[in-house]
């Protein structure tokens, strides 16, 4: 890997971690078509760390707002939410460790993503809207938590799960949004905390058995990876509160489904990118 392909994908993380089209997805599907394999642990960490940076910057205020005052019910609802993605991960973690290797419910998992968004959007339409934290309850919270677990799956967006989870419960937007930003705070670190433990755990293995370690990515290429996730990231988050407050998410669902379709059609016919 290189700067080149180290910034790229620094971009495609900052942006499709807050846009509801799967980060997971794009980083798994551009891996594939730039070619990389080598382990890249490590830079995937310092992408998380970017898009982390990103999103403390853009709702600090929130953020305060929560550490400031811990015992109000904005806190409990982010601990219910957060719970079932911890439970998900633990569970399945081998199976999504060979999904993200070999990709093979990518295109299912898009389109996942775009029935997800289409069905948020009919079912925000109905019936008023409730408010915002003082409207909303446990079972608010679960829902955009198992909405969260499901997309732990590489290709189904976490935010455009969230928001989906939230606006079906007719949650104002505005706050939809907010939530799901503060939500992908635990999600981001719980990330960067397993693949710290397998970074810690391979180290050891190696030092152990004598192996000589792969020459692996430099500091530049990370740096430059890392900068660009984070100033991308930024960026994505203001305008997807914009995009949440003011439009639809039809246009992401389009986007999710062609590229889905896309997908299968290299996965089962074209055998391009997926050999």
């Amino acid at each position: 890997m290189n700067i080149i392909h180290a910034v790229l994908l620094g971009i495609i993380q900052g942006l499709t971690e807050f846009l509801p089209v799967s980060s997971s997805g794009h980083l798994v599907l551009f891996q594939k078509l730039f070619g990389i394999s080598e382990p890249a642990l490590l830079f995937d960490t310092m992408l998380h760390v970017g898009t982390l940076a990103a999103v403390v910057a853009v709702l600090w205020k929130d953020i305060w707002a929560v550490l400031r005052k811990l015992n109000q019910p904005l806190t409990a609802y982010l601990i219910i939410a957060t719970i079932p993605t911890v439970i998900a991960a633990l569970v399945f973690r081998k199976q999504l460790e060979k999904a993200f290797e070999t990709g093979y419910f990518l295109g299912f998992a898009f389109l996942m993503t775009s029935i997800l968004l289409i069905a948020a959007e009919l079912l925000a339409g109905r019936g008023a809207v409730k408010g915002g934290t003082e409207k909303m309850n446990w079972l608010d919270a679960l829902v955009i938590g198992v909405m969260q677990a499901i997309a732990i799956i590489p290709g189904v967006s976490r935010s455009g799960a969230t928001l989906s989870g939230a606006l079906s419960r007719r949650l104002e937007r505005d706050f939809a949004a907010r939530f799901s930003f503060l939500l992908s705070i635990p999600a981001i670190l719980g990330a960067m905390v397993f693949q710290f433990k397998d970074l810690v755990k391979d180290g050891a293995a190696k030092a152990a058995t004598g192996a000589v370690a792969p020459a692996g990515i430099g500091a530049a290429v990370m740096i430059a990876g890392t900068i660009s996730a984070a100033v991308v990231g930024f960026f994505a988050v203001r305008l997807m509160l914009k995009i949440v407050r003011e439009k639809s998410l039809w246009g992401f669902a389009v986007y999710t489904g062609v590229l889905g379709l896309l997908v299968l059609l290299d996965q089962f016919a074209l055998k391009l990118v997926f050999k």
